[in-house]
């Protein structure tokens, strides 16, 4: 019979086990750390002694601790790595004078069990495993300050092994989803993340020093109000009802100063409903003050005195080399006084429009006259006026902005919040800073006139009403409390990930947040959601007298010849992500399985397809009206039929995806392993590699899904790997 050999995670269980059968605690209680390793760097060498009278007349004038991360044996001597917070130092133990400590509070003894101590650690202790030492620093002959150990603790037992040591975490989604490996293996990690920490406490102290209070608001709120983004919701048990994740917070903070708050800021979390990218995160975190009787000129002043104050505090280099968002370096310096930059003269000099003369209710207006000047965007045909002019900014404008600059002077519909200009009406007094292509933070002067904030809101609501996703939702409550009387006054935000990570030097900004969210992996227990929360997810009906899976397996045999195969592929591709949207996953293979189920028997007719014969196809084994209406959503220019839905989405977005991944998967002797989204859209741009694919179809995810389509096409490779 073959034994098969232990794993490492096996071995170091059954070490666990010994240890605690010989009597030995395999994870302390405590230990009294009395130095870091930094301190015993700085120690001075002045009294140190000779390493032969160590060995004879050991003492015990330090203790420290952290995680081994080297062993090595020379004859009678073994040497360690020893790592903690604040550096790393060599741990040396003789064979005649190392003790070990079996539990907090216990004296060393000199054997377990038969084992010697020294004997001990070559057994039972591994790389990765936390020890507290005693012992004294000395030299070793080549020179090295090094502690020689005369006890020893086990404090806790690592089950997995840590990385090899010289190359640490290389994939980059392994350092996100194990980060404290990452720190562990990288000082570069580590350290950034200390930086994170001294630039957040610099942060308050200048707020502090200039006279700020810091105060905390709510997460959950009872509108989505104050930007234009979509929201989180979730499910209040107690009250019934749904809730949003803020997406600002700066109407509490506003809400404070009619609580007699003059100048208030918080440094928390927000929230918003949006794709992933480098440069986007759903949760991130932001600083926001208000100051009483500042406009948004003043902001400016303080927001250079800001970056003066924390490049002088940390020392910190005033030339950095910056990346934009086509990963072009560029190096910017951070001398103040900041550039000014008129938003409204700029966009419309450079997209040759008026942007100051659109409506709320002119998006159709201003969407075609964008398209006059030969500028396009993902998504333009979904958006209201407010967010038609933010991208028009940002294909403009926004990209040829290298130096820290405040871009300034916006119309007055592109923020609901902040006050018009007295001399100029169709503006408001607000401005960004942009930093090589990035929007850093942004200010204004607030609107504090309860009649002109509601009249706001009625428009937003109009928007909304028109399939504005990121239209702004009212908030009845703020515009009581301002009809109860607020100062004048100017809010300033700033969002943290994005100026750390400039500071940083790093391109993606879960790179600065310790551990960022990642979507599960395959395998891994996902939470199961409130069923009362999901009841009415996607509006979706429910469906009654489904088929079986084999009748319809047996209905494509019997019609599809040519097209089997990528009917196939889209009925598993779709069960997929029907099990990520919480729907049953084989109703979903079924009825995509068979959406092109008349393609072969109408010798492929587009103008016959999904009418007359299809219909008969599908009465031979009584496919419900509700999947008839959903397969027909994906050939909506013909049938009418319309892709509202969320699972009738994801069909119109991964009909054609799935086809040209196919045929791309067939041509590689890895199939979809190590499938790159980079070699793909070079296949999407050779029209003559799957000509039959329509080349806008495969960019539906972005119209329907809002995800991007280097984004999507992961997302299928993994959806048809799970079926492999």
């Amino acid at each position: 019979m073959t034994v098969q050999p232990q794993s490492e995670r096996d071995v170091r269980l059954e070490k666990a086990k010994q240890l605690k059968e010989r009597g030995i605690t395999p994870y302390a209680n405590s230990f009294d750390k009395k130095h870091t390793i930094a301190q015993l760097h700085s120690e001075s060498d002045s009294a140190f002694r000779d390493s032969e009278e160590i060995v004879l007349w050991p003492k015990n004038n330090i203790q420290t601790a952290w995680r081994l991360t080297l062993y090595r044996e020379h004859g009678k001597l073994a040497f360690w790595k020893l790592l903690d917070s604040t550096g790393e130092i060599q741990l040396m133990r003789h064979k005649n004078s190392c003790a070990l400590i079996p539990a907090t509070n216990q004296d060393p003894v000199q054997e377990v069990q038969g084992m010697s101590a020294f004997k001990f650690v070559e057994k039972m202790v591994d790389v990765g495993d936390f020890i507290g030492v005693e012992g004294e620093l000395f030299y070793t002959h080549k020179g090295e300050r090094t502690i020689f150990v005369s006890s020893y603790q086990l404090l806790t037992k690592t089950i997995r092994p840590l990385p090899e040591k010289r190359h640490g975490l290389q994939d980059k989604e392994s350092c996100y989803r194990e980060r404290y490996l990452d720190m562990t293996m990288s000082n570069d990690t580590y350290q950034r993340f200390l930086f994170k920490s001294t630039f957040y406490k610099t942060l308050r102290d200048f707020y502090h020093e200039q006279w700020f209070t810091e105060i905390e608001t709510s997460i959950l709120w009872n509108a989505a109000s104050w930007a234009a983004a979509a929201p989180f919701s979730t499910y209040h048990n107690d009250f019934g009802c749904d809730f949003f994740l803020r997406i600002a917070f700066e109407t509490a903070l506003k809400k404070a100063t009619a609580g007699r708050f003059e100048k208030v800021f918080e440094i928390g979390k927000d929230f918003r409903n949006e794709w992933s990218d480098p440069s986007h995160v759903q949760e991130f975190t932001q600083v926001e003050h208000y100051a009483a009787y500042w406009n948004y000129e003043d902001n400016m002043r303080f927001t250079e005195q800001m970056f003066d104050y924390i490049f002088d505090t940390m020392k910190l280099e005033r030339k950095i080399p910056v990346k934009d968002k086509e990963w072009k370096e560029k190096i910017v310096t951070f001398t103040t006084p900041f550039e000014r930059i008129d938003y409204v003269q700029w966009v419309n000099k450079a997209s040759g429009l008026d942007i100051t003369q659109y409506g709320m209710d002119e998006a159709d207006k201003l969407r075609d006259d964008i398209k006059k000047q030969w500028i396009e965007f993902a998504w333009m045909d979904t958006m209201g006026t407010t967010t038609l002019i933010d991208y028009l900014y940002k294909k403009v404008l926004r990209p040829s902005i290298l130096w820290p600059a405040f871009i300034y002077n916006y119309p007055k519909i592109m923020q609901p919040l902040a006050r018009a200009s007295d001399d100029r009406p169709n503006i408001v007094e607000q401005f960004q800073l942009v930093i090589n292509g990035r929007e850093v933070c942004k200010a204004y002067s607030e609107l504090v006139d309860p009649a002109i904030q509601q009249a706001n809101f009625d428009e937003q609501a109009l928007a909304a009403a028109a399939w504005d996703t990121e239209a702004t939702s009212e908030d009845s409550d703020f515009v009581r409390a301002m009809e109860h009387g607020m100062p004048p006054q100017s809010w300033f935000g700033m969002g943290l990930e994005r100026i750390l990570a400039i500071l940083t030097q790093q391109e993606n900004l879960r790179d600065v947040i310790m551990f960022p969210l990642m979507k599960p992996q395959q395998g891994e227990q996902q939470a199961i959601p409130n069923p009362a929360a999901t009841q009415q997810l996607d509006n979706q009906p429910v469906y009654e007298n489904i088929p079986s899976i084999t009748q319809a397996k047996e209905l494509a045999n019997k019609y599809l010849n040519d097209t089997l195969e990528h009917c196939e592929m889209v009925g598993r591709v779709m069960a997929y992500f029907a099990k990520e949207l919480w729907q049953d996953k084989d109703t979903r293979y079924i009825a995509w399985l068979l959406h092109d189920v008349d393609w072969d028997h109408i010798n492929k007719d587009p103008e016959q397809h999904l009418w007359e014969q299809f219909e008969k196809i599908v009465a031979e084994i009584d496919l419900p009206d509700q999947l008839i209406a959903d397969i027909r959503s994906h050939y909506t220019e013909k049938t009418g039929v319309p892709v509202d839905l969320l699972i009738r989405k994801y069909l119109s977005s991964v009909d054609e995806l799935t086809g040209f991944l196919y045929a791309y998967a067939r041509m590689r002797p890895e199939w979809f392993d190590g499938i790159k989204v980079s070699s793909v859209k070079k296949k999407i741009k050779d029209k003559k590699f799957a000509a039959w694919v329509d080349r806008e179809h495969l960019k539906y995810c972005e119209t329907y899904l809002w995800i991007p389509l280097e984004e999507f096409i992961p997302q299928v490779v993994n959806a048809l790997q799970s079926y492999k």
